[in-house]
């Protein structure tokens, strides 16, 4: 292919220009007035040349774009390859083909532009890997591989494959896969049986308008199968809009009520190979949304959970014909064993042993041998425990290790005070018994125990004591609890509440009514409470070392000696006696890693600032175990969730306002 002749003209006069600059210094030191020649030619080459410019830059740059191939067998074979081809030279390209000055250039020429201007986020050691790597340009999607230019010469070739309709249809059937949902409104026989007829039809319209409202802007529908209960089907499309958005819909239902104890449970399962799938998925979602206390959603995917909302109290239910249920299905579950070990969480405290022991009365109510298994050199229910053996009851507590041996397949686990398989008093024995049943109050959080033969869970309870005090009064009366045991379940209550002030409704003071009437001592009971002097100075030296961060008290310790472990959580209490105190959260270093201990009246929801950091536990009352961490570390991520939390809290008041 032969050049143009202009380009070569202004080519030529461009040297010419160059040549008379040159030559100008000399005759300028000889005559000035020899000048005037030079800078007419000057002049006259530098008009042609901006004249010729645009031109020129065409001539160059179709000279790099491989129009000319008289020195090129490689960039002859190139340039017809049927797909956009480009050669680097670092970050810049350096020559490529017609097909990607029409696809990628838009059918302009480029003079040496650098890459990532025309294919951003290009990565040539991606390219490089067999799948190469998507890439976007000039509305095509593009899909690079990159290799080393033959020979050596230190340049690399990036080939690039259309394949914007394959990617299109990739990702619209991605976003058209179904989604399943299941939306169930929280305590609604609690919440309906006293209103008037009117009164229901109107918050029930309210509900229904809201819903529909909701899922009218998806390509979905929604199905009212019962009265409390929904199920719609979406795209993925919509989900992810609704996840974007926070589920804004239960904030809505939340302000029709000014008490705001109208609330929605949201299941969700998508990701699914099927929508059989995908319905399995949303029933695991609405479990555990109304097992974590209801008021939030619940999202499976194949990696796992995540929740939305979840900041409300639970509900109380008045009914307790639950709880006969449950005492009887549970007594004939004790009677069909023939042995039964009670465990708690690690760390027991005097809720978790309280509710043991209870649990101990039933099993001999019905005649079968039972031990707690416990780590007495690992509790903060040290007094309790102290007051049984003192009482000639120490042969009623075993160490976890000593029962391993003691299993059989008709063995009976019964867990209380937590519903984690990592937080156990022992994994060994949960995974060697076959039959485990739980009672716990805890809201419900991703790694559960599996698929207990029995499960008491209620998450308005103040306590798991409350709830087996609740279970005590359905067995028979001959042979009911002792004093002892009765103080020892009513220790656990008011640790929980903090004597009475938190967390607490009717048939939490009905439990501790009933064990008063079982001699349970409330003096001697706040006895089990009492510390050690050094322990009441390790507690006040934290307390004096918090600051407040947007309302919750953080308070840091460097190591405490294993003997006040019960240092930590009562920190965490006294710091809520601060006025402007939200929340509490206390972070002590142990070991390698770091313990965090969080409370609050209600206001805050620590469970879900400690959760993301691997805890549990609810509303009020949560904490947190992080290893491998250092105390400077454990401080950022808490402030880190503090503000996540308070930005979701402002969030949920300006829907709340529109």
């Amino acid at each position: 292919m032969k050049h143009k002749k202009r380009p070569d003209l202004v080519i030529l006069f461009l040297l010419l220009a160059v040549a008379c600059l040159g030559l100008a210094v000399p005759v300028a030191l000889l005559d000035p007035r020899w000048l005037a020649l030079p800078a007419l030619l000057v002049a006259a080459a530098a008009a042609v040349l901006v004249f010729h410019v645009h031109r020129l830059r065409r001539f160059v740059a179709a000279n790099l774009g491989g129009r000319s191939f008289e020195s090129s067998r490689m960039q002859v074979s190139l340039a017809a390859l049927p797909v956009p081809v480009m050669l680097l030279g670092g970050d810049t390209i350096v020559w490529y083909n017609a097909y990607f000055r029409d696809q990628v250039l838009g059918g302009q020429d480029a003079v040496q532009p650098p890459v990532q201007r025309y294919l951003p986020g290009f990565d040539p050691a991606v390219c490089a890997r067999p799948h190469g790597q998507d890439l976007t340009a000039n509305g095509y999607r593009f899909t690079g591989y990159a290799s080393p230019v033959p020979g050596g010469a230190g340049g690399v070739l990036v080939y690039l494959i259309d394949d914007t309709a394959y990617k299109n249809t990739l990702d619209e059937y991605t976003n058209s896969r179904p989604a399943y949902l299941n939306i169930v409104i929280d305590s609604y026989d609690e919440l309906f049986t006293d209103m008037k007829d009117s009164e229901q039809a109107h918050e029930l319209e309210a509900i229904n308008r809201l819903l529909e409202e909701y899922f009218s802007h998806t390509t979905g529908f929604l199905r009212k199968v019962s009265n409390n209960r929904y199920i719609a089907v979406v795209e993925e499309r919509d989900i992810r809009g609704m996840i974007q958005d926070r589920f804004d819909i239960l904030d809505k239902v939340r302000a029709l009520l000014p008490s705001g104890m109208l609330t929605l449970s949201i299941g969700v399962g998508h990701g699914g190979k099927t929508l059989a799938e995908c319905q399995e998925m949303a029933r695991q979602s609405i479990d555990i949304a109304l097992g974590r206390g209801g008021d939030q959603a619940a999202v499976k995917t194949a990696d796992g959970f995540e929740f939305y909302g979840g900041v409300s109290h639970g509900v109380e239910k008045r009914s307790h014909v639950r709880s006969r249920i449950i005492a009887h299905a549970l007594a004939d579950q004790i009677r069909q064993s023939d042995s039964v070990i009670i465990m708690g969480h690690r760390m027991s405290d005097l809720d978790a042993v309280g509710s043991a022991i209870g649990v101990l009365r039933m099993c001999k109510m019905c005649n079968v041998p039972s031990v707690i298994a416990v780590q007495q050199n690992a509790t903060l229910a040290g007094s309790l425990i102290d007051a049984f053996l003192d009482a000639g009851e120490g042969h009623n507590f075993i160490e976890p290790r000593e029962t391993l041996g003691l299993i059989t397949p008709d063995t009976l686990l019964i867990v209380v005070d937590t519903y984690q398989k990592y937080l156990l008093e022992s994994k060994e024995i949960y995974e060697k018994c076959k039959r485990v049943v739980v009672i716990d109050h805890h809201r419900m959080a991703v790694g559960h125990i599996d698929n207990p033969i029995l499960l008491y869970h209620e998450p308005y309870a103040s306590s798991a004591s409350e709830l087996v005090c609740e279970l005590l009064q359905f067995m028979p009366s001959q042979g009911n609890i002792t004093p002892l045991e009765a103080q020892a379940l009513l220790a656990g209550i008011m640790l929980d509440t903090r004597s009475f002030a938190l967390h607490v409704g009717v048939r939490t003071f009905e439990a501790a009514a009933w064990l008063r009437s079982r001699g349970a001592n409330t003096a001697e009971t706040k006895l089990l409470f009492n510390i050690s002097k050094d322990e009441y100075e390790a507690c006040s030296r934290i307390v004096e070392s918090a600051y407040i961060y947007k309302g919750c008290a953080i308070a840091l310790s460097a190591e405490l000696p294993p003997e006040m472990s019960v240092v930590l959580p009562m920190a965490a209490n006294d710091l809520l006696t601060i006025n402007g105190v939200d929340a509490s959260v206390v972070a002590v270093v142990k070991g390698g890693g770091v313990n965090i201990s969080a409370r609050s009246m209600g206001a805050l929801n620590v469970q879900v600032i400690l959760e993301p950091l691997g805890g549990g536990g609810h509303l009020t009352m949560a904490g947190a175990q992080l290893k491998d961490c250092t105390l400077q570390q454990a401080e950022a991520r808490i402030r880190e969730q503090i503000d996540l939390y308070r930005q979701a809290e402002a969030a949920s008041r300006a829907e709340a306002r529109v």
